[in-house]
This record gives structure tokens, C-alpha cells and sequence, in this order.
């Protein structure tokens, strides 16, 4: 910031003896001489040494030794105005790419001030603070108000809300209790938390995302390679012509001036800069990169954004990616009533306990185990369990469970248990898992438990095909009536079932096998089985909020919110991105051809020059910022 400012007085001083040099008349040139002289050192003597610099080391051709050459040259054929007026507006451009630079770090770099600085570790009693660093695993913190969590950990102890907006983007915040994940980076907003580390620092999810967004820049995209590419060898291309220019037409044209030829070849040279590409190219991946990164999307690389702009093939996992990955009750069948009871009415019915004899004996016969369907039950059942009147409990693996509860036999369990006990039940080809309930070998009815789908998947299927995505696939290990009938409600092209991970694998080589070649395969998943998948597709995606960390690891594009929304926002962002950068590369190659053949031509002067380097330079930056603001509509 301070060299900023030094450089700003600087062009300001340069520019005020520029002026005094074109209003002073004293009939002596040599006063005017030395303002313009101090001038130019004010404003492009940083530079001229910076071209010697990189000269000494090898770096001849850069825009310093353009600018710098150009310059000069002008001065020496006493255009002393115009060589300092375009090393002043060079200054002042490069002025304006520093702070949209800033501009752009400053926006990764507030969403990343999330790094804790300590933690709140409680021993024997008290509470010492010391570095995350030093913290294990195992070790018990405790987390204050407005307190950032230091480390991932599980609450063992309070109740607060918890803003995650700094990694996910959702401004909403979360309420946690006892027993509840929370993640480092994190902010506790009111209440006393005591929490029980689960990963060190260097494991947790504040330290991974640093990771991911810090090493994002050093993955160039194919723009970034061409730009690249194209100043090595166009820049010595463009000095031999501008010698060219100044020597060869005085030489073979009668009359043809010396100063004349040299003047335009200096218009060449200022003209032909690529500063414009050099920055405004980066600085569109750079800043689309914060900007994904503000609404919980993480792209580990600028390559990414091209291949999801390409992407036509669009492949999910179900569990977890889809659908909630969390088992719940979705139906009450009790043998005797002439209506199921759906989800949607469960806790109206059960709080008025019109159905809840059925949900009753089965959640105090589940209750003595921790088996994800019994704690489905259970929190269906939505009250305690008075375990007085449980007893004689015998949970059957694979099968269900056993219990006397207030004196009557419950067994609750799947269809193998009914055949064990001998027991008639219903089938209806019911789709998910279905407890099958018994009282005193009577059966009573059946408790239906399936994952939901997410609240967005569909909405978010129907966005994608909006933005050119061609097919949509499912791969899923679920078996083929529950993969189906996910895949018929959320109207997907294609799905396959009862995958291993293994066979997930070979069928996503056959869909790349499938593509065109200007055509690309995306994989969205969240499981550590879907690890190898995501590693293998053109561009992975994971879910990051619940997904495993192998899951995370081999993904190139983390969605931290879990929400199947964020692909169309990212697709659509990776479009908006590549847009940009072609609007930038198009409009600054096509403007400097225009005055680099006028220049050569001696129809445009220096200045028309300068804003083929400055000016373009300016409009492609401008529009480089366009990559910040990322819109959801």
C-alpha cells in the first residue's frame, strides 16, 4: 500500500513538471530540457531500471525494455512530451492493474481470514490458551462467543448457533448440540461450547480449504497457457519488426525520412506491449476463483473452470449427492387403518398420538440400539423411552430386534426375520426399508425408512439441462427399485444400479468413452467409494460439507454447502469466466492489429499508441472484474 502511494505522488509530481515544461517560454531550451528529464525520472525511471534488471538476468523482452525503448526513443528525436506522457499513462495503468489485483487477493483473502489463531483447551479444571498447532486429538476445547472453532471437533457439551458462511457460503446460521460435527473456521455466535477434537490442525477442514484456494492459482487454464505462449514469442517478433521499420525504409525509399520512420516504429513498440493479455488474463481466472469461493465453491485450479465450461456429461452419485444420505420414516402402515400415514404428517399425528401405538412399541424396542434405522425410529417417535418397561431385548444381526415391552412380544425387523419367526406380513413391493412389526406374533403393521431427496436436486437437474449440460446419470449401489425410482423422480436420463466401486469406475470410463472430443464428463459424489471415480473424470465434484476426505482430496471442485444447486452456479460461473477471457484476448489482439498497421503506416501518432497499450489494458482489467460478482439467479 505504501508503494502505492509513493507511486502516486510520483505520477502526480512527474505530471505537474510535464506541465510547467510546456508553459515555460524562456527562449532557452535547456530549463525546459531539464524538467522534462526530472519529469521522466519521476515517472518511468522504476522502470527503465527494471528493464536493465531483467536484462542482466536474461529476461530481454518484456514490457519494460518496450516501454523503456519506446520512450527514449522519443526523447532522443526530441518528443519529449510524448515519450514522458506515455511512461506517465503506462504508470498510471499499471497503477490501476495493481489495485484490481489487491482488489482480488483482498476478496480470497477475506473469505480465507479463517485461519484460528489459538485455542481455548481445557485441562484438569482450567482453561489454558495455546496454539492450534499444538492441539491433539482427543483433547477437549472450549469455544466462546464470537470465537472462531480452532479445529474440527464434536460437541460434548452446550447449545449454540454457528455461523459456517466463511466456508460455505450460506449466511443462515446452524444450530449444534451434543453429539453434533463442528468445523474449524467456523464462528460460534452465542452460546459456551465445549467440543471434543476429533483431527488435528493440519487434517481439518479450515487447513484443507486454505490449501485448496492457495494452490488454485498454480493450475493454469489453456487461456492462461496460450497468453503465456504468446508474449514469448510475439515480443521479439515485434522489436525485429519496429528496427525493421526504423531502418529498412529510409535505406530503399527516396526521401524518406530517418526521424519520420524511427517515430512510428516507437508507435510500433508502444503499441505492440501485451500487457493487456498478461494481465487481464490471470486476473479473470483469479478473480472467478474468489468469487466461486465466496458462495461455498471451491475450484482447486483455473483449468477447471474450462473443462466445466465444456462439460456435456453430467454423472451422480445418489447417496449423500442427491439425496440427504440419511435415513428417516417416511410411512406408517399400522394393519387396521384405511389410511397409511405419510411423512408429511407424522409429527401432527404423532403429537396427537392418534396413530402412535405402532411407532410406539417399535421405537422401545429399537431403543437399547444404535443401528441408523433404530435411531430413525426413535427420532420419528420424537419422545424418551421409558426403558422401565422394556425388557427381554435380543437384537438379531441382519435380521431386527426382540424385546418384551409392557408386557407384550415386540419383533421388529426385515422380512427375513418375519420368515424366522414364521410370521404372515405384507409385501407390497414397497421401495426402501421396511421394518415389518410384530406383537405377540401378530403382525401389526410396517414402518417404512428411506433416504430423501435433497430439497434442490431436482430444480438443479432441470438448471443444468438449461445450461447445455446434454445427459444427466446416476450410478448408485442402492438396489435397482430404490436407484430407479430416485432416477424417475428426478427425471434423469439414464441410471445404474448396484454398483461396486469397482464397477462405478469401469461404467464412468465407458461414459467417457462415449463423449465427443470438445466434450466433457463431470463427476459429482461424497463418499470415500467415489473417491476413484472422482479422480478419474474430467473434472470431479464433490460435496464437502458431509463428504469423506478421500472424497475431498480427489475432487477439483469442492461444493461446501452440499447442495446440488451450487453445480448449475458453477457451470454458469466456468461460462461467464471463459467469456471473459475471450471478450479479453479477442478485443486486445484486435485493437493493437489496428494500430500497430496504422502506426507502421504513419496514420496514427504516440498517443493513439498509448491507448492501444494503456487504454486497452484498462477496458480488458475492467472486464476481468466482472469474474468477482457471481449472481445465483
Amino acid at each position: 500500500m505504501e508503494r502505492r502511494y509513493t507511486v502516486i505522488i510520483r505520477i502526480i509530481t512527474g505530471g505537474i513538471l510535464l506541465a510547467a515544461a510546456l508553459m515555460i517560454n524562456t527562449g532557452q531550451d535547456w530549463p525546459r530540457i531539464i524538467l522534462f528529464l526530472t519529469s521522466y525520472i519521476l515517472v518511468g525511471g522504476d522502470i527503465v531500471l527494471r528493464a536493465i534488471r531483467n536484462i542482466t538476468k536474461g529476461k530481454v523482452f518484456d514490457e519494460n525494455f518496450l516501454m523503456s525503448t519506446a520512450t527514449i526513443g522519443a526523447m532522443i528525436i526530441n518528443e519529449y512530451a510524448e515519450g514522458i506522457a506515455v511512461m506517465l499513462l503506462y504508470q498510471i495503468g499499471e497503477l490501476f492493474q495493481s489495485y484490481a489485483v489487491d482488489k482480488s487477493r483482498r476478496s480470497i483473502a477475506d473469505l480465507m481470514d479463517i485461519r484460528p489463531d489459538y485455542a481455548n483447551v481445557k485441562k484438569d479444571g482450567e482453561i489454558f490458551k495455546i496454539s492450534t498447532d499444538e492441539v491433539n486429538v482427543g483433547d477437549i476445547i472450549v469455544i466462546k462467543p464470537g470465537e472462531r472453532i480452532p479445529l474440527d471437533a464434536k460437541v460434548i457439551q452446550g447449545f449454540s448457533m454457528v455461523d459456517t458462511s466463511a466456508l460455505t457460503g450460506e449466511s443462515t446460521p446452524r444450530e449444534v448440540e451434543p453429539g453434533m460435527e463442528v468445523l474449524s473456521g467456523c464462528i460460534n455466535v452465542n452460546g459456551v461450547i465445549t467440543a471434543k477434537v476429533t483431527k488435528e490442525y493440519e487434517e481439518s477442514t479450515v487447513s484443507k480449504i486454505l490449501d485448496l484456494v492457495e494452490n488454485a492459482g498454480s493450475r493454469k487454464s489453456q487461456s492462461e497457457r496460450f497468453i503465456t505462449r504468446f508474449a514469448r514469442y510475439y515480443t521479439p517478433v515485434v522489436v525485429i519488426l519496429a528496427v525493421m521499420l526504423a531502418v529498412l525504409p529510409p535505406l530503399i525509399v527516396e526521401g524518406a525520412a530517418f526521424s519520420d520512420w524511427t517515430y512510428r516504429a516507437l508507435s510500433f513498440l508502444v503499441v505492440s506491449c501485451p500487457c493487456a493479455l498478461v494481465i487481464s488474463i490471470p486476473l479473470t481466472f483469479f478473480s472467478g476463483i474468489g468469487g466461486a469461493s465466496k458462495k461455498g465453491i471451491l475450484v482447486k485450479g483455473s483449468n477447471y473452470f474450462e473443462v466445466l465450461a465444456n462439460t456435456k456429461t453430467m454423472v451422480f452419485d445418489k447417496t449423500g449427492t442427491l439425496t440427504k444420505g440419511v435415513f428417516e420414516v417416511q410411512e406408517i402402515n399400522p394393519i387396521g387403518t384405511l389410511s397409511r400415514v405419510k411423512k408429511e404428517e407424522l409429527s401432527y399425528k404423532l403429537n396427537k398420538e392418534l396413530t402412535d401405538e405402532l411407532i410406539e412399541v417399535t421405537a422401545h424396542a429399537e431403543g437399547f440400539s444404535n443401528h441408523p434405522i433404530s435411531q430413525s425410529i426413535l427420532k420419528a417417535y420424537g419422545k424418551d423411552i421409558d426403558r422401565n418397561k422394556v425388557s427381554d431385548v435380543n437384537e438379531i444381526a441382519g435380521h431386527g430386534v426382540e424385546a418384551v415391552v409392557s408386557g407384550k412380544r415386540i419383533t421388529a425387523g426385515n422380512t427375513k426375520l418375519m420368515k424366522l419367526k414364521g410370521i404372515d406380513y405384507i409385501d407390497n413391493g414397497l421401495i426402501g426399508t421396511v421394518v415389518h412389526v410384530a406383537i405377540d406374533d401378530v403382525y401389526a403393521g410396517y414402518i417404512l425408512i428411506a433416504d430423501e431427496v435433497k430439497e434442490d436436486s431436482a430444480q438443479s437437474l432441470k438448471k443444468l439441462k438449461s445450461l447445455g449440460i446434454k445427459r444427466t446419470i446416476m450410478l448408485t449401489g442402492d438396489n435397482r427399485e430404490v436407484g430407479e425410482m430416485t432416477a424417475d423422480n428426478l427425471r434423469l436420463d439414464m441410471v445404474y444400479t448396484e454398483l461396486l466401486p469397482g464397477d462405478k469406475v469401469d461404467k464412468l470410463e465407458e461414459l467417457i468413452s462415449q463423449t465427443s472430443d470438445n466434450s466433457r464428463l463431470a463427476y459429482v459424489g461424497d463418499g470415500i467409494n467415489d473417491a476413484p471415480v472422482l479422480a478419474r473424470a474430467d473434472v470431479g465434484i464433490a460435496m464437502g460439507g458431509l463428504g469423506s476426505d478421500a472424497a475431498i482430496e480427489a475432487a477439483d471442485v469442492v461444493i461446501m454447502t452440499d447442495e446440488p444447486s451450487k453445480i448449475p452456479l458453477a457451470i454458469k460461473l466456468s461460462k461467464k469466466i471463459i467469456g471473459i477471457a475471450t471478450q479479453n484476448i479477442v478485443f486486445a489482439i484486435g485493437v493493437k492489429i489496428l494500430i500497430l498497421i496504422l502506426s507502421a503506416l504513419g496514420i496514427t501518432n504516440l498517443w493513439a499508441a498509448i491507448f492501444g497499450d494503456v487504454g486497452v489494458t484498462i477496458i480488458a482489467v475492467l472486464n476481468s472484474f466482472r469474474a468477482l460478482k457471481v449472481s445465483e439467479k
